[in-house]
């Protein structure tokens, strides 16, 4: 399951958006409460392919998201001791844009730039205080045993202290895939992908479903979005509690009236999703209709062993045929009388979109 965890200052709206993403509306909210809720990936190219198949069954990808009530302003230690941000893959931080003399800010005003920035300090000396903690450890180890692994270790976590105390979240180094492999043991926040969720006055919704670039600037977080493994997506709270009260028919008609194709959750749990660098292939049939989880670059052998692991043992072929061929021809025989379904082998890196029949042996 992938799981990113919602993070923000009181009053950004985070709760909120937590709970309409998840569905989960009586959530507690109590200082320190840790609540879980399952968000469904939205993806037209399902909705296409379950309208093809008429299935008994239809299943989407799915992110796991976790919402902490924090017990103080200062987010610090909270983060670290709260193994649902620890454990997460990525973070999705909530900025306060919009003014509403009812809902005190923390910080006496509204700044979206300075507010982004708190939190990524934050961020940053939780995962100092966990270097300096490892650093000494590994002095000990090495006073014992010096051994090359040990070694490698230290000069990872020097270089990781260095870049903290430099002001550079985690995220933004570049490594080698042994240190990326060592880097994720630590559980470091600033290593983790960063969404930003900029939450807009109802004056500034027709700005939300464009191109973020004029709401970064307006908000001043221009710079602060343009760091390594950082996305943003604009919404407005209000708005989406609007839409969370209609019916499909009406919230679509509603978004249509404000000039968007789909909410800003969707296009949250959707970005949330691409930015963990995951992505779907499909299975089709009368029984069901599936989205499945995989990291882009994965091989056709391990994607079998999402759907079964006797299925990546016995695996023989991967039958495949791309999204837009099966759409355009309109039927699996279709493309085959036009040679549009390919025999694929183990090593066939899966494309985003594809629809795979595993032919495999028991």
């Amino acid at each position: 399951m992938l799981h990113a965890a919602v993070i923000g200052l009181p009053g950004t709206g985070k709760t909120t958006l937590f709970q309409l993403m998840t569905s989960i509306r009586d959530a507690p909210r109590g200082k320190g409460d840790v609540n879980v809720g399952i968000s469904k990936v939205p993806d037209a190219r399902l909705d296409r392919l379950t309208a093809m198949y008429n299935p008994r069954k239809r299943v989407p990808a799915t992110v796991e998201f976790t919402d902490v009530i924090a017990p103080t302003r200062s987010g610090a230690q909270a983060l670290i001791d709260v193994a649902g941000y620890k454990n997460a893959d990525a973070l999705v931080h909530v900025v306060r844009a919009f003014r509403d003399e009812a809902v005190a800010h923390p910080s006496g005003s509204v700044n979206p730039a300075r507010d982004a920035q708190a939190m990524e300090d934050e961020l940053l000396l939780a995962d100092l205080a966990i270097a300096e903690r490892r650093l000494e450890r590994l002095d000990k180890d090495l006073k014992k045993t010096r051994t090359a692994e040990l070694e490698q270790e230290r000069n990872l976590v020097e270089r990781c202290k260095a870049a903290l105390e430099a002001g550079e979240p985690l995220r933004a180094l570049t490594l080698s895939g042994d240190d990326l492999k060592r880097l994720r043991g630590f559980q470091f926040l600033s290593a983790k992908p960063l969404l930003v969720v900029i939450n807009v006055d109802e004056a500034d919704v027709s700005m939300v479903g464009g191109d973020i670039t004029m709401v970064a600037e307006r908000t001043g977080l221009t710079a602060f979005l343009a760091r390594a493994a950082t996305r943003a997506v604009a919404l407005c709270a209000k708005i989406e509690l609007e839409i969370a009260d209609l019916d499909a028919a009406d919230a679509t008609a509603f978004l249509a009236d404000l000039g968007l194709e789909e909410s800003g959750l969707d296009r949250v749990i959707r970005t949330t999703y691409e930015l963990l660098g995951y992505m779907s292939f499909f299975t089709v049939g009368e029984d069901e209709c599936r989205a499945w989880s995989i990291a882009r670059g994965t091989a056709a052998q391990l994607a079998a062993g999402e759907i079964h692991s006797d299925i990546q043992r016995g695996f023989i072929r991967a039958e495949v045929v791309a999204y837009d061929a099966l759409i355009a021809r309109g039927s699996m025989a279709a493309c085959r009388e036009h040679g549009e379904v390919r025999l694929e082998g183990k090593e066939y890196i899966v494309k985003d979109g594809d629809i795979i029949n595993f032919r495999f042996a028991t």
